[in-house]
């Protein structure tokens, strides 16, 4: 069964190798946004032939085609994530990295209402926010379930 990556690849004309398969079937079944050492870490478990230059080589021609768009969310790595996944915004957690994926239409609104006053119609958004989790009375911050804004894993 083709990945999502792997059937836009198709789409784009790219030429898709047995490597080329495996690395796009891992990025379709990441949940979170891996960067390329742990994108390759991920493809060689499935096939040990897989190099770390033929992971750098093919997430740059994915971003190059629109398939895939990096991400900086600190940290010093890039990250990825597939594009044209409906618009949504980061929440990383600043002490361990964590991507929490999220939509807010409230919060669409404000933005387009904010540019409209400034004069322009947006054409595109970006929000990546960075915050730690809070601790109730002095304790330390404990696991919780998704907030209800948070979206789910990706397919």
């Amino acid at each position: 069964m083709e990945s999502r990556i792997e059937r836009l690849c198709i789409e784009r004309r790219l030429k898709m190798t047995g490597q080329r398969r495996i690395i796009a079937r891992v990025l379709s079944e990441a949940e979170d946004h891996p960067d390329v050492e742990e994108l390759y870490r991920r493809a060689s478990a499935l096939d040990a032939r897989i190099s770390i230059a033929t992971v750098y080589r093919t997430v740059r021609l994915l971003e190059e085609k629109g398939i895939l768009e990096r991400r900086d969310f600190g940290g010093g790595r890039a990250r990825y994530e597939a594009t044209a996944h409906g618009h949504h915004y980061h929440l990383i957690d600043a002490d361990s990295g964590r991507v929490i994926e999220f939509t807010d239409p409230a919060l669409e609104a404000m933005l387009h209402s904010l540019a409209a006053r400034l004069g322009f119609d947006l054409v595109s958004m970006r929000l990546e926010l960075f915050g730690r989790r809070t601790a109730a009375n002095g304790e330390p911050p404990q696991e919780t379930a998704p907030h209800p804004l948070a979206i789910g894993p990706r397919r």
